[in-house]
Order: C-alpha cells, then structure tokens, then sequence
C-alpha cells in the first residue's frame, strides 16, 4: 500500500533535519532518509533509476540493492524517491536519480551526510589527589560533526571552566575539589554528559573552639572543630599531658567536631587546654579555655595555634609511626 504525503513526512521526522546546503542532505544516524529532490516522471519518461555512486539500487520498480533498510517510495505518476531506513555512516555520500526520455537524459544528485550524536568513549576516572598537585582531567568523545568538548565544576556554583578534552588545574586547592561534569555537543542531539569526582586531601585547621564558663560543681563542655580530608584524628592536652576518657571527663568525637566535657568542675580543673587535630598530612592545635565566672575571658574564638616544643614532637613521632 503507498503511504500519503503526510504519512511520509511523519516517517522523514523533519526535527531530526538541520538547515541544509543546496544539494546536501543531512541526518542523524539511526532515522530514516529519504531522497526526492528533482526526481519525477511522467508518461514521457522512459526509464529511470536511482544509483549510488555507479551502484544502481533501483532500475524502475526493480530493486538492484540486497539491502533491505533501502526501499522506493511513489506518488501517483510523478514521484520516484529514495528512501533508507535507520541510516549510518556508511549510508554516507551521492546519489543519483536518472531520467531517460525519447528526446534526452537528465541526472539530479543528492549527497547525503550522516550525522553521529555525541558519545564520550573515554572519561578519567574519580581521583585523589593532595593540595597542591597538579591535576588533568580527560573527557575524549566522538560524533559527526565532531563535538565540542566542555567542563564544569558543579559545585558550589557549577560555572563554566575550560573548552577541550583535557582540563589542567596546576596546584589544585581545597576549594577545587567536587564533581567536574564533562559534556560533549554537536547539536545532533542532546549532549553526552559524564562526572568526575575530585578529592582533595589537605592538612587539618582547627577553624573554631569554644571555650566555657563554669561555676564549680557544674559540668563544663570544651567545644573544637577541624576542617580537615582525611577526617581528622582529635587528642586533647592539659598542659603536655594528653587526656582520656574518665569518671570526671568525657571526650566525644562526631566526625569534624570534638567535644571535652569536665563533668564535675573542681579549682584545679581551671585553666588551659588545648584541642590537638591530626591526619596523615599534618597537624594543627588551639587553646581552649574552662575558667571561672567572672574572669571575663572571650569564650568564642576562631581556631589560634599554639605550636609548642612538646607538640612539634608529637607530629614528628605521629609521622614517624605511620611511615
């Protein structure tokens, strides 16, 4: 049964089409392409085909071609068109309709392109890294036309970063770190999207202590947070001597965060403590002080270092024991 004009152009899917030169037809590979331009008869014709390259793939209403996606689509008397079902790249190049007629003979060629949607084949895989390396990531993609290549760091504002497979961050910071989003484009179709995931390892910083003020026979809570990757190890010291877990004090460790509760506060418990955050990268500490109410001590500060023969030791030993 022949299909209606408007049964073909539904099969043709126009949307899959882009603006095209003369002569020059393209489409997505996968879809159907068909092929009417300046191909018609009428009584006066008397013969006619359609060839590709010298290939002849119909010869009137006989079909030359073994390829069963090629098939030949006419209206009435006059249209004589070619079409071919989920086209490739190699369905790629001229063809020709010719017309024969008692007086003379014509040809009207059509090339058709083959449009590939974008596919990355090749993306690096999630990576740890310390601060301070140097880093490529690589996307490698194909697709007809050939994509453009483009990069983004999702987080925190996902701004564009750089255009090409390759994307090189010299000395990489702690900020950099995140999911890096590779896409590739051709306007063929939607975009190829792949992620990589970059970690950042870098050395802790005590960023925040609470100090507290605590009447005696109260419990008192010491408050220290570190941003650090790897998560960090915390100890806390009295003067050099470092603290455990007792009956009177209770250390609590959640992820970045460390609490030092001193649960009954006696006078000797006053004074000076200090918040010791350490990973395999380094160490940093702060003081932190439990002190009397009315002594009018700031008990809110940013994390201060407060390096000392003692602790410069310990990081010494702690790196030694982990080589």
């Amino acid at each position: 049964m022949r299909k209606t004009k408007e049964e073909q152009d539904s099969l043709a899917e126009p949307w899959n089409r882009v603006p095209r030169e003369r002569g020059r037809r393209r489409w997505a590979s996968g879809r159907t392409a068909q092929m009417p331009d300046g191909c018609y008869v009428d009584d006066k014709v008397s013969k006619v085909a359609w060839l590709n390259r010298s290939n002849i793939i119909f010869a009137g209403e006989d079909k030359w071609s073994l390829d069963p996606r090629v098939e030949l689509v006419t209206q009435g008397q006059l249209e004589y068109s070619l079409r071919i079902q989920k086209v490739d790249v190699f369905d790629e190049g001229p063809y020709t309709c010719s017309i024969q007629t008692k007086q003379q003979s014509k040809t009207s060629q059509v090339y058709l392109i083959v449009q590939v949607p974008p596919i990355i084949y090749k993306v690096s895989e999630d990576i740890t890294v310390n601060e301070g390396s140097n880093v490529t990531l690589t996307c490698l993609a194909n697709g007809r036309p050939d994509p453009s290549i483009t990069w983004r760091l999702l987080n925190p504002s996902a701004e564009a970063l750089d255009v090409g497979e390759y994307l090189e961050i010299s000395g990489i910071v702690r900020s950099q770190a995140g999911r890096y989003e590779c896409k590739a484009s051709n306007d063929v179709s939607t975009p190829d999207v792949k992620y990589v995931n970059v970690v950042v390892n870098y050395p802790p910083y005590i960023k925040e202590v609470r100090s507290s003020e605590t009447p005696v026979g109260q419990a008192g809570v010491l408050h220290c947070e570190a941003s650090a990757v790897p998560q960090p190890e915390f100890e806390w010291y009295r003067d050099e001597r470092r603290l455990s877990s007792s009956q009177s004090v209770n250390i609590q460790i959640s992820g970045s965060r460390t609490l030092l509760v001193v649960a009954n506060v006696t006078e000797d418990d006053y004074g000076n403590y200090t918040c010791v955050a350490t990973n395999r990268l380094g160490i940093h500490n702060a003081s932190v002080f439990l002190y009397k109410p009315g002594t009018g001590r700031d008990i809110n500060a940013s994390g201060c270092a407060c390096q000392s023969f003692w602790l410069l030791l310990l990081s010494v030993l702690s790196a030694l024991l982990k080589c």
